[in-house]
């Protein structure tokens, strides 16, 4: 080492990102197998090969660790849809998010909203990391209707997502009946006939 080098201390940047990956690769495993609420700091940790104070230094609690796994491994791969028109966006996030909805996404979603109903800090990281991203989104293209006269209705772009969403959320959690293409489209047809007529 040179006089004018300085010693680096820690751990380098390719493990400390090994590491990471390898705690999110435990929890998205963990997942295919068990609840959320199952889940355990401890479960993960032996799992990554990792001491609980690793875990805890970049994510503070489970609700923190589970959507960052969600973000990236799962909502990450998500398509923003490219549509000329908002009929295509909403049609295409919804025909994209109904298998997703009936596969491992579906199943740690559901969870989350489960385990959020006792603790409160898991529906934040949830609405922080995925739902507001999708709202917003979702909100552009419903105004960008109203502006330029797609949508000959005006109205609250979010009383709209609720309207076209809450559906399927709907029957992804009480499971009453199919969640399948055909329901969203018909969700989606019922709902922009009232708003281009």
């Amino acid at each position: 080492m040179s006089p004018g080098q300085k010693k680096t201390r820690g751990r380098p940047r390719s493990a400390v990102a090994a590491s990471h990956d390898t705690i999110l690769s435990a929890v998205f495993d963990i997942l295919q197998e068990k609840s959320v609420r199952d889940l355990t700091i401890e479960e993960v940790a032996k799992r990554a090969g990792v001491g609980k104070p690793t875990i805890y230094k970049w994510w503070p609690t489970k609700a923190a660790l589970v959507m960052a796994m969600f973000d990236e491994r799962i909502v990450g791969k998500l398509a923003t849809p490219n549509a000329k028109t908002a009929e295509q966006a909403i049609r295409a996030q919804v025909t994209e998010l109904i298998p997703l909805f009936n596969g491992f996404f579906g199943k740690v979603i559901a969870d989350i909203i489960a385990e959020g109903q006792s603790d409160s800090s898991v529906l934040e990281e949830y609405r922080l990391r995925y739902q507001i991203k999708l709202r917003a989104f979702s909100v552009e293209v419903i105004n960008r209707a109203v502006e330029t006269g797609e949508f000959q209705k005006k109205i609250d772009p979010e009383v709209l997502i609720d309207m076209i969403y809450g559906p399927i959320y709907y029957r992804l959690l009480v499971r009453h009946a199919p969640l399948d293409a055909a329901f969203g489209k018909a969700v989606v047809d019922n709902i922009l006939a009232h708003l281009k007529s």
